[in-house]
């Protein structure tokens, strides 16, 4: 596998979505918390993202809204505006015996512990983690682009993620970002063990039209 640098946004733009293939369950009572964890408990690696909702008033800051947390058949999307941060899920926060791995995670932990303190536990960062492949890009939708040749959609982002019910829209949306962590972290271990892949070439930057004039320009004194 060639694993390419950097991928333009408008090539993005032309690629298939990618959706979670599993099932979706929202949770919104310690019941539900409990029955979900200790599945989640049990896993050995789980994708992890959050959504808060956006705020359109200059420095009003809303609270974390929405943890998603998936393995590779199940996402759980914790309703956190309804539930808060609860003992069951920051046991699982701080479990080092299961690997969390997400993308800009500081600033989702950062969010979270605006509701209850926890100190996370085994966590990668994918930022940090793709380097070693060689990939420059930092978003989630590049990156996963990169590697899988699909793209994810934002088209949720900015939706209301207190609303009383949400919709199958934001449900998938919600557990793509969770679950593609996942699968970016799978994949990159895969090709780690394997070493079956190769960093392409560094590509040229586009030179700015004033530096090209200059050098041509340049061009022609040498000639003459």
């Amino acid at each position: 596998m060639i694993v390419r640098r950097k991928i333009d946004k408008n090539e993005v733009k032309e690629l298939p979505k990618a959706a979670f293939p599993g099932r979706i369950y929202v949770i919104q009572s310690e019941a539900e918390i409990k029955k979900a964890t200790d599945y989640l408990q049990a896993q050995r690696v789980v994708g992890i993202d959050s959504e808060t909702r956006p705020s359109f008033t200059k420095g009003h800051i809303h609270k974390v809204a929405l943890l998603q947390i998936s393995s590779e058949e199940c996402c759980f999307l914790f309703r956190l505006n309804m539930t808060g941060l609860t003992q069951p899920l920051i046991d699982l926060l701080e479990n080092p015996a299961v690997t969390k791995v997400g993308l800009s995670l500081r600033d989702d932990f950062m969010m979270l512990r605006k509701r209850a303190p926890f100190k996370q536990q085994n966590c990668i960062e994918l930022q940090d983690y793709v380097h070693a492949f060689g990939i420059q890009d930092m978003s989630l939708q590049k990156i996963y682009a990169i590697l899988f040749g699909e793209k994810i959609s934002k088209s949720q982002r900015l939706s209301n993620w207190e609303a009383d019910v949400l919709s199958d829209g934001q449900k998938l949306y919600a557990a793509t970002d969770a679950w593609a962590c996942l699968n970016i972290y799978n994949l990159l271990q895969e090709l780690k063990r394997t070493g079956n892949y190769e960093i392409a070439p560094e590509e040229p930057e586009e030179k700015e039209p004033e530096e090209e004039r200059k050098e041509e320009t340049a061009q022609e004194e040498h000639k003459s």
